[in-house]
């Protein structure tokens, strides 16, 4: 993560080329979709459709199923996402609320949910030793209590790609990292319902996605370049399926 800063310490980041322009976009395609007539009354439901497609699309980059097997048993990353979804969905839960006050404790519960059925229960919210893992999440959490006043979608890369490529679990990192960022569109109020679903942009572009978060692990200005960049186009994209639900929801 860039340092070094003394007062804001991502404020560079919303400077790079491109940046506020590509957040702009994406908080205004989040605002349409919020304003579709579908969501003015309707988004609990379409909430919950969103987070399911989210879910089941964070499975899928995380190396697991897209959906149920046949006899209704879950693949053990796909049931974690789902869990996952469901403490974050609408935005009005108890997790949300931890977030905001507290969000290394918010990061440990989202791990429980995620790793499961993947990890034995004494490494359940608990992230690696190794002391680079604990400065480096304690200046997140500085940064998500009031550290930055970058625009949201810059923020949410931030955090997205800090949680993915640190790997501060060892298990289900990616399931996690998307949840956070969703938290933070939601917490933010870029998208405070969370209608949106970016999820399905970085599956469906699974080998940018990789690509863009090894150039945010490099720490140089081309490289957090692209990874922001991504996240706003994967904004834009997941606002437009937040449309295509609502519309959904008004035919059905």
């Amino acid at each position: 993560m860039t340092g070094g800063f003394a007062k804001d310490p991502l404020a560079p980041l919303a400077e790079l080329p491109g940046v506020a322009e590509a957040a702009q976009e994406a908080r205004e395609a989040l605002g349409r979709a919020h304003r579709h007539r579908s969501n003015l009354r309707g988004w609990p439901q379409n909430a919950a459709e969103a987070a399911l497609r989210a879910a089941r699309a964070s499975s899928v980059l995380d190396g697991g199923a897209l959906q149920l097997s046949g006899d209704g048993a879950p693949d053990p990353v796909l049931a974690g996402a789902l869990r996952v979804a469901e403490a974050v969905e609408g935005g009005a839960t108890a997790l949300v609320g931890v977030w905001q006050r507290a969000p290394l404790q918010a990061l440990a519960r989202l791990h429980a949910l995620a790793a499961a059925d993947l990890a034995d229960d004494e490494r359940l919210g608990r992230p690696r030793t190794d002391p680079e893992v604990g400065a480096r999440l304690a200046l997140l959490a500085d940064i998500l209590t009031g550290g930055t006043r970058v625009p949201a979608p810059v923020l949410a890369a931030v955090v997205h790609g800090e949680l993915l490529t640190l790997a501060p679990f060892g298990t289900a990192d990616g399931v996690v990292a998307r949840a956070a960022s969703r938290l933070v569109t939601i917490t933010t109020g870029l998208d405070p319902h969370g209608l949106g679903v970016p999820e399905v942009y970085w599956m469906r572009q699974s080998g940018d996605y990789a690509a863009a978060a090894r150039g945010f692990s490099s720490g140089t200005a081309d490289g957090l370049t692209a990874w922001i960049l991504l996240t706003c186009r994967a904004l834009h994209a997941g606002a437009r399926e937040a449309l295509s639900i609502a519309q959904a929801g008004l035919s059905s």
